[in-house]
């Protein structure tokens, strides 16, 4: 018996004991209640402050419990308190290895953890009216991040997480509704000084100075509502840094259209082509002004902001060189793609609608870049270069948009690429 409900059972038995010690002194036949008996008040105080101490010692016990529900089994929770098995939940609901934990929700306890506590007063102050969902954080979260990790259907995640289908969906909703509402800065565009660290990783990498990001266009594949043999690609136009971290993202486009058409169609195009960004002092390379750019594969036209590789270069130039390295420069965006795909909402067709698509790519692209910046990497694609190259080398769709064709800038992207070979050149 633990010390606290040892505590109560004496505290319970006391009134007893009191009332026997009075029924057997020789006051016992004065009038108990009679101000003249001396020790009556005496044993209406310690009567009333043990019954009182009983009862709140049971109380505390009762809401200990309520509050924190662990299971007898020392070792039925992982990690801090606030992981363990609450009350109604199955027995995996959280599960105790921490390879299961990874699988279930593509992070760590510790980021688990920490999300639970960001995310605390945002996930449980929009509940139905009238119905609140009298749920933990912990549980609202898992639920979530369940389905995005996973890509399991709702009737497996109310099993899974004892709630149901309704509920598990308004959690999933809910936590990608907070994500792409309030943490969307998280995959925002880097201001100018937050782009030299990021240049300066390329060039290290490369040679290649004065590079903001790698951008790269994916197809993820939804069913169609209306008959589930129909599928339909919707697009995402990723802009990656040298350490697969998103500086940019849009999604949603039709994704039978090519990258040019889709680069054309994003706020990314527009901001560039009003030096809203990539708007920094140029560099300067014999003679050549290099402003900032991105590097892309052959599915983009070249621009003076955009790099894209040589066609059919010959051996041993400056051209094979730059080429070489912007092979590399892609597979971090590769990389960026193929982490992405191992969230299981995304890496297969769901029968979902494309805002609630949409909604997905947005969290997990929200969720991939605080795993990094938390050096979580549970879900950072651990695959070879050469897979990337051969999975995703593929994703560019040539189209010509005329608007996008004028031979004068054409021109001066080539003037710059062929420059910026001579950088790739030394490096190599």
């Amino acid at each position: 018996m633990d010390n606290r409900a040892l505590t109560a059972l004496l505290s319970s038995l006391l009134p007893e004991l009191l009332l026997l010690l009075l029924l057997i002194s020789p006051l016992a036949a004065d009038n108990f209640s009679s101000p003249a008996n001396p020790l009556s008040p005496l044993i209406i105080h310690f009567l009333s402050i043990s019954q009182t101490a009983a009862t709140i010692s049971l109380l505390s016990d009762n809401r200990k419990r309520s509050r924190s529900p662990e299971s007898d089994d020392p070792t039925a929770g992982i990690g801090p308190s606030k992981l363990r098995r609450t009350a109604g939940e199955t027995d995996f609901a959280i599960p105790r290895n921490p390879d299961s934990f990874n699988l279930c929700f593509n992070m760590n306890s510790s980021t688990f953890e920490w999300l639970s506590s960001l995310l605390e007063p945002l996930l449980e102050c929009r509940d139905p009216v009238n119905s609140p969902l009298n749920l933990p954080v912990e549980t609202r979260l898992g639920v979530g991040l369940f389905r995005l990790a996973t890509g399991s259907d709702y009737g497996k995640i109310a099993r899974r997480f004892n709630v149901s289908e309704p509920v598990a969906k308004f959690c999933v909703n809910q936590l990608c509704r907070v994500l792409c509402t309030n943490f969307r800065f998280w995959v925002g565009f880097p201001t100018p000084n937050e782009l030299n660290p990021i240049t300066e990783s390329f060039e290290t990498l490369t040679g290649l100075p004065n590079c903001c990001g790698v951008i790269h266009c994916t197809r993820f594949m939804i069913m169609k509502l209306v008959s589930i043999d129909e599928q339909e690609p919707i697009a995402a136009q990723i802009v990656s840094d040298s350490s697969s971290k998103i500086l940019s993202i849009v999604a949603g486009f039709n994704g039978t259209k090519g990258n040019q058409l889709i680069l054309k169609s994003s706020s990314l195009y527009n901001d560039i082509k009003s030096t809203s960004l990539l708007n920094s002092p140029p560099i300067h390379i014999n003679g050549v002004s290099i402003p900032q750019y991105l590097i892309g594969d052959q599915g983009y036209p070249v621009l003076p902001w955009l790099m894209v590789p040589f066609d059919q270069p010959v051996a041993n130039s400056y051209e094979e060189s730059f080429n070489s390295a912007h092979d590399l420069m892609m597979v971090c965006g590769f990389r960026t793609v193929d982490s992405l795909k191992k969230w299981g909402v995304l890496s297969k067709p769901i029968k979902e609608e494309i805002k609630t698509m949409v909604a997905y790519i947005g969290a997990c692209s929200i969720l991939h870049n605080a795993l990094l910046t938390r050096e979580d990497y549970s879900c950072l694609s651990d695959k070879s270069d050469d897979y990337l190259r051969s999975c995703h080398s593929h994703d560019h769709r040539v189209d010509v948009d005329v608007s996008l064709k004028d031979d004068s800038v054409e021109q001066k992207g080539i003037e710059i690429r062929k420059v910026l070979s001579t950088r790739a050149r030394r490096c190599s």
